[in-house]
């Protein structure tokens, strides 16, 4: 058996760099892609983060809230009690 011809040759040459080129394009293409998405996912990442922060701020501050309500209420109960009574 002989070997392929050197036009045949020159061929798949052309041809394998073509392939080469369009790997490279592509390639190039997916790592722009996962680059984007990296990215998007740091940004969601430092959102949540914010988010939490901002939650746990939120559930610390809101204690106080039905407390102070409770105390308002027993404040307008004895108010009550005490306007009803005849002697004041």
């Amino acid at each position: 058996m002989t070997g392929p011809a050197p036009a045949d040759a020159a061929a798949v040459a052309l041809e394998l760099e073509r392939l080469r080129g369009t790997m490279e394009a592509g390639f190039a293409r997916v790592d722009g892609a996962l680059a984007l998405l990296v990215q998007r996912s740091d940004q969601s990442d430092r959102q949540l983060a914010d988010h939490d922060k901002r939650l746990d701020a939120l559930e610390r501050n809101r204690w106080p809230l039905a407390s102070l309500a409770a105390v308002i209420s027993l404040v307008t109960l004895a108010l009550t009690i005490w306007q009803a009574t005849p002697a004041h």
